[in-house]
């Protein structure tokens, strides 16, 4: 096997984990749960990885019979936005089981852009809701500029929480990135219109209080459940064929 057939793109979400396997062209979409004994684990909460261990064994139970001993994989993971070095700390070590000879990370915002085929010489508004966090975020030039996050999604929709309550929330975050902006990329990019990705895009319910609580265009990205990874197996594809990925195999995982 290449080496350009053996990478692994990975999207952690509290409900779903997601991963996309080079060689294989499909995405693996299971629950984000382990197994301690006979109970149910949950290593992933409102974006955090709390159980490092826990996500490490539905990792190997996930992803390692799928790839071969060797090469070791370059591994891409999907970060969100505000959780900063904890995460990607937390996610390195969760992924250190799959033997990667490199991990890299990437804004789940990034990622989604990506994969819409989205123009990002131009400012762009993300909007991500998932189960159980919603992430705003401004890119420019492909870089976060701006983001606001809020502990709301799919999961918590029931009696304490509405469909209306989310678009609220979405509605309070753009307006505070417009009150603290000192320059246009916030108004130029919600005259753009917002890409909405996330499990939330599939909901009308969601969409339909969204359109009529905000004042812009709405873009739902292709697959929107789907968006993040996708665009991170992009960025590994773009990675293998760099030319600094030509050379050997480092002995040990070099996270960069």
């Amino acid at each position: 096997m290449c080496r350009r057939c053996c990478g692994i793109a990975l999207d952690m979400g509290s409900a779903r984990t997601r991963a996309w396997v080079a060689g294989r062209g499909v995405v693996i979409d299971v629950p984000t749960v382990t197994f301690a004994g006979t109970d149910a684990v949950h290593p992933i909460q409102r974006g955090t990885i709390v159980d490092i261990p826990g996500c490490a064994r539905m990792l190997r139970r996930l992803l390692g019979h799928r790839l071969p001993r060797l090469p070791r994989p370059m591994v891409i993971v999907t970060a969100p936005v505000l959780d900063g070095l904890a995460y990607r700390t937390r996610a390195r070590a969760a992924v250190d089981v799959l033997r990667p000879h490199s991990v890299l990370t990437v804004p789940s915002a990034r990622g989604i852009a990506l994969s819409a085929g989205a123009d990002m010489t131009r400012p762009l508004m993300v909007v991500d809701i998932g189960a159980h966090l919603t992430e705003v975020v401004l890119l420019s030039d492909g870089a976060v500029t701006d983001a606001r996050r809020t502990a709301l999604g799919t999961g918590d929709l029931g009696e304490t929480t509405s469909p209306e309550q989310i678009a609220e929330a979405v509605a309070s975050m753009l307006t505070a990135m417009l009150r603290q902006d000192r320059t246009s990329l916030t108004v130029d990019a919600l005259q753009r219109g917002i890409l909405l990705a996330g499990g939330g895009a599939l909901r009308p319910e969601i969409t339909y209080h969204l359109t009529g609580r905000l004042h812009t265009p709405l873009r739902v990205a292709p697959a929107p459940h789907t968006s993040a990874v996708r665009g991170a197996a992009q960025l590994l594809e773009a990675a293998h064929t760099h030319p600094s990925a030509s050379g050997p195999f480092p002995s040990a995982a070099q996270p960069s």
